[in-house]
């Protein structure tokens, strides 16, 4: 294998001796292919380090997206969880977090996978890929880029440099689901991305892709052109159903068989559908808070101690300011979510540090003076509980932190002393790994309420 210290230096190599070298940069599917003895490439040249390909640009009209951008680079962008929520949901599912710091977008899309997490998405948004070589570079729509199974437009001597999304899906309703044995570290039955607006009753450009029910992930395009100008009583579920399978062709394998897929493809556009037509009628109050309204005009540094409190982690106030403007209370709830959930562990354990232990006032780290305020608030039933429930709960306390080397993570309010101690003592026959989700669900839950608090509301 040779690593290759520039873009020009691995095009050169590729023109070289066509086909004889296969690029690769995360190297996750590379990896399975050699442990599995499959792997038919002999010269491997790593773009791993290249610069030319890592990075997310902005203009008015596109977002750039280095094809050497890892999931974990896409699950920390603000402006593709603000923007483009479809990709930002298919990098969250894709593998666990080892293989989202390796894995590559461009390596998902070259890899050309019919079941890859993140390509129904691409197709809904309308990407369009820069292939580079020596001859130059040139621009190709996703949508023409997959010419078969594990066959692309890509020629022998090109690899993928970009992604381009164009930024025009404001205020569009998206919807994403992959259905497999997980969430997450299982390889998807079937995965779908749908976009569309409803405008005085009728949907307008409905976008509806999907993966792992034919060669290639697909557009649904004539049941897009039958939805589009429709009102939502226009089609009914059954026909919506027999339109996907039309457009689909799903096969078995040891993940399933052909039979459920269709059934699931089906199912999954009934619900998005359905979803899209109810949207218009749920779209949240637009009035935007006093408090909110002031605090989206703060400088960035007094806007990220402000809205600290609420969670406790440095990462998170940050995220949320580059988020700003916020239109209202739902959107900034929304956002607290995303930016949450895109963060490290290591930023999750710096807002759980921002507590104290259940039955104390001190918090283990950092904390505002907000924060211990709320804290004393959360935690009133505890401080008045009985002394024997508070005995069992610091007994609790010391059990867990041995176990987990953290503190004991719950959303306080509106639950009694004796509840506390229950979750507790049953969180404690979690492992490491559920334990973490449990804990990061829990603060997400507090900093939702702080933040009401907050405002006010």
């Amino acid at each position: 294998m040779v690593a290759a210290e520039s873009l020009q230096q691995a095009m050169t190599l590729l023109a070289r001796e066509p086909g004889a070298w296969l690029p690769i940069a995360g190297g996750t599917d590379v990896m399975v292919l050699y442990g599995a003895g499959m792997l038919r490439a002999r010269k491997l040249v790593s773009i791993w380090n290249l610069r030319e390909l890592r990075g997310i640009t902005e203009t008015p009209a596109e977002l750039v997206i280095g094809a050497g951008c890892t999931y974990t680079d896409l699950r920390r962008e603000p402006v593709i969880a603000r923007e483009f929520p479809l990709l930002a949901h298919a990098a969250s599912w894709t593998g666990g977090i080892a293989n989202q710091n390796r894995g590559t977008l461009g390596g998902n899309i070259a890899n050309a996978s019919p079941a890859a997490d993140s390509l129904p998405a691409l197709l809904a948004y309308d990407a369009e890929l820069a292939l580079a070589s020596v001859r130059g570079e040139r621009r190709v729509a996703y949508r023409d880029f997959h010419l078969g199974y594990k066959k692309t437009a890509m020629v022998a001597d090109e690899l993928i440099r970009a992604i381009y999304l164009p930024r025009k899906y404001s205020g569009y309703f998206s919807y994403a689901r992959k259905v497999g044995a997980r969430q997450a570290q299982a390889i998807a039955k079937v995965a779908a991305a749908g976009l569309g607006l409803m405008v005085d009753g009728v949907m307008r450009d409905v976008r509806i892709a999907l993966g792992s029910v034919a060669p290639v992930p697909v557009r649904l395009r004539k049941l897009e052109a039958a939805l589009n100008g429709k009102t939502s009583d226009a089609i009914s579920a059954e026909e919506l159903r027999r339109l996907v399978a039309e457009e689909i062709a799903p096969i078995a394998d040891i993940r399933s068989t052909a039979e459920y897929r269709g059934a699931v493809a089906g199912n999954l556009v009934a619900e998005f559908v359905a979803q899209l037509c109810a949207s218009e009628a749920n779209q949240p109050r637009t009035e935007v808070n006093d408090l909110l309204a002031r605090w989206n005009t703060l400088e960035r540094e007094e806007a990220a101690r402000e809205i600290l409190p609420c969670c406790g982690a440095r990462a998170w106030a940050d995220g949320m300011v580059r988020r700003r403007p916020f239109g209202g209370v739902g959107e900034l709830l929304e956002a607290a979510r995303e930016v949450w959930h895109g963060l490290t562990a290591a930023d999750w354990m710096e807002a759980f540090r921002s507590h104290p232990r259940i039955g104390e006032s001190r918090p283990a780290g950092a904390a505002t003076a907000k924060s211990r305020q709320w804290s004393s608030e959360e935690q009133r039933r505890v401080s008045a509980s009985a002394e024997e429930v508070k005995g069992a709960l610091a007994e609790g306390n010391r059990s867990y932190e041995q176990r987990f080397g953290r503190i004991f993570i719950v959303c306080a309010t509106g639950k009694s002393p004796s509840e506390i101690l229950q979750i507790l003592r049953r969180r404690l026959q979690n492992d490491e790994a559920a334990e973490m989700r449990e804990a990061a669900n829990e603060q997400e839950e507090i900093t939702q309420i702080r933040l009401r608090k907050w405002l006010g509301e």
